[in-house]
């Protein structure tokens, strides 16, 4: 899984900044944004690659546009900082919104969320849960049950070259078109979140459609109309003084659909959201002890909860965490970002140390205790 530098919010806010931040990529300073506050397929199973292939001949944007257009809104936020806007799509019939959380976040508390149909209707908003750490949020318009929704795709069956088409409100113009295609898989991200917190976007869809601030939380699709992805950042580069840009360089990230739908899932039915539990507690393992390991760094197992999912893998006070889900456990926050975007079930290949040799568990992840 290949890791790409921290990023910044792109909203369209009118009052007020946003949170920078820099890094060197491939040689080339780039200042990666959060941009947000702002068709038929052959009857057969088909691999990816042939998927693909169909689409680079078959990608009729216009129809496309036409049929998801519908779902996808602008949210317009009003709050005592100021006002911002950003996209969402509608997932449901019922009037149930994912969006991006950092598009919502300036009106959490006590601020007004208003949507803007393609219709031309405006509705005012509710705001049902948020999942800060992986900026997903979900909010909700009363209608009577007949608002068109997106189609879902499988954001695990995409290839790089595949096109896309993006939908959604860049610098508040809505319902904006462009297309493009997936340019890379797999991307790891770091966005600047609420109260100086970070977010997470793992496993996101690089796309070189142009994408801009106000398009966060709006709709990635495939060539058949099916959402891929939620729109959340994209590279800019920085001028001389080192203040981003903020439009498009062919340089997009989204949400993986898959995580998207499952994050929002569990607000709809709960209204938060909560990561899987794992059941221990770590600390850094000494510099020492991971030239022992040959390892850049590992997490040393403090305690156990019993019956937990790590106590049942067979883990143990003393274990050394050196890898979760192939990535290395440098740090405690590590071993939460491996789990976070995960479900309740899911299982989880743990690396460890034990009496100076490697062994392998499997972690089942469970639910958090509820007392």
């Amino acid at each position: 899984m290949s890791e790409t530098p921290p990023a910044e919010p792109t909203s369209r806010v009118r009052d007020g900044g946003r949170l920078k931040a820099y890094a060197a990529v491939a040689g080339v300073a780039l200042a990666i944004g959060i941009i947000g506050g702002l068709v038929g397929g052959l009857l057969v199973r088909q691999s990816p690659s042939t998927r693909a292939s169909l689409d680079a001949t078959m990608c009729p944007a216009a129809r496309v546009a036409n049929t998801v257009l519908p779902s996808v809104v602008t949210i317009g936020v009003t709050a005592a900082s100021g006002s911002s806007n950003g996209s969402g799509v509608i997932v449901d019939r019922s009037g149930y919104i994912l969006t991006n959380d950092h598009v919502i976040s300036p009106g959490a508390n006590g601020g007004t969320l208003t949507v803007l149909f393609s219709s031309g209707q405006q509705a005012e908003a509710t705001l049902v849960g948020r999942a800060t750490a992986l900026d997903l949020a979900v909010i909700k318009v009363s209608q009577d049950d007949s608002l068109p929704y997106v189609t879902l795709g499988d954001s695990g069956r995409l290839v790089v070259g595949q096109p896309v088409v993006t939908l959604g409100a860049p610098l508040g113009l809505a319902s904006t078109v462009t297309s493009g295609i997936v340019s890379a898989l797999s991307r790891e991200i770091r966005l600047p979140a609420d109260q100086d917190s970070t977010a997470l976007l793992t496993g996101a869809i690089q796309t070189d459609a142009s994408i801009n601030p106000g398009n966060s939380g709006g709709a990635l699709v495939d060539c058949r109309g099916e959402l891929i992805g939620i729109n959340t950042a994209i590279a800019t580069v920085p001028n001389e003084s080192g203040v981003a840009g903020g439009g498009n360089v062919g340089i997009g990230f989204a949400i993986p659909v898959d995580l998207a739908v499952a994050v929002s899932d569990q607000i709809i039915k709960t209204g938060t959201f909560t990561a899987p539990f794992v059941g221990l507690l770590t600390a850094p393992i000494s510099a020492s002890t991971a030239e022992a390991f040959d390892v850049a760094g590992g997490l040393y197992v403090t305690s156990v909860v019993p019956g937990g999912p790590a106590d049942k893998a067979g883990l143990k006070v003393g274990d050394v965490i050196l890898s979760v889900a192939g990535r290395a456990a440098t740090t405690p926050e590590a071993l939460f970002e491996a789990v976070l975007p995960r479900q309740v079930g899911d299982e989880v290949t743990v690396q460890i140390g034990r009496n100076g040799d490697r062994e392998s568990a499997t972690l089942t992840l469970a639910a958090q205790p509820t007392s």
